[in-house]
């Protein structure tokens, strides 16, 4: 299990997310990861997504946030929790000009709180496109080590996906790609706490 604790950071420079840690996974057995994500104006997660096995619940405690839950758009409503159940497709991003604040709540959270670990530092070392998604190499790894956490909507079908993973998945590991990087969790762990409305 990943040892972060409760007011280690996590930024993400290209989508301009900055989260801190309020509960880790390792305080709760792996079961929960409560995180308050700051999102300047213009920035949003990585895309409409899944998590087929993961709950979130949302609560916007400053600015807009708008999201996608399933089939519904909105501006999420301040104070309120937001519920999107495993399985269920979502997206969401500052909708305001002015940074907003948002509490998430991820169960289970410790394989998500790696994934989110990831693709951050990816994107930290330079490693992702403008929207913060690594090149196609690191994308079939990184797909197939978290396949369980989460699937990005208007991607290739599975079997294409699967196709590309026994293809370029040896290419990719053969040129050192790898799903998961053991020296970006203790980056993290180095990373000197905040707040996020700091």
């Amino acid at each position: 299990m990943i040892r972060v604790q409760a007011g280690d950071r996590l930024d993400n420079p290209v989508t301009g997310e900055r989260g801190v840690v309020i509960e880790a996974p390792s305080d709760t057995n792996g079961r929960r990861l409560i995180v308050e994500i700051l999102v300047r104006p213009g920035g949003a997660v990585a895309g409409a997504h899944v998590h087929p096995a993961i709950d979130e619940t949302f609560t916007v405690l400053r600015g807009h946030v708008g999201m996608l839950i399933g089939d519904k758009k909105m501006v999420a409503p301040l104070g309120e929790a937001v519920h999107c159940p495993a399985g269920t497709v979502h997206d969401w991003w500052n909708a305001g000009d002015e940074d907003a604040v948002i509490r998430a709540e991820i169960t289970p959270g410790d394989r998500f709180l790696e994934m989110v670990i990831n693709l951050f530092s990816l994107a930290q070392d330079g490693k992702t496109n403008k929207k913060g998604m690594p090149n196609l190499l690191q994308l079939v790894v990184f797909g197939e080590e978290f396949q369980d956490v989460v699937s990005f909507v208007g991607g290739p079908p599975k079997p294409v996906l699967k196709l590309m993973g026994a293809v370029l998945g040896p290419i990719a590991r053969s040129l050192g790609y790898k799903g998961s990087y053991p020296e970006y969790v203790e980056r993290i762990r180095r990373t000197p706490p905040i707040s996020a409305h700091d």
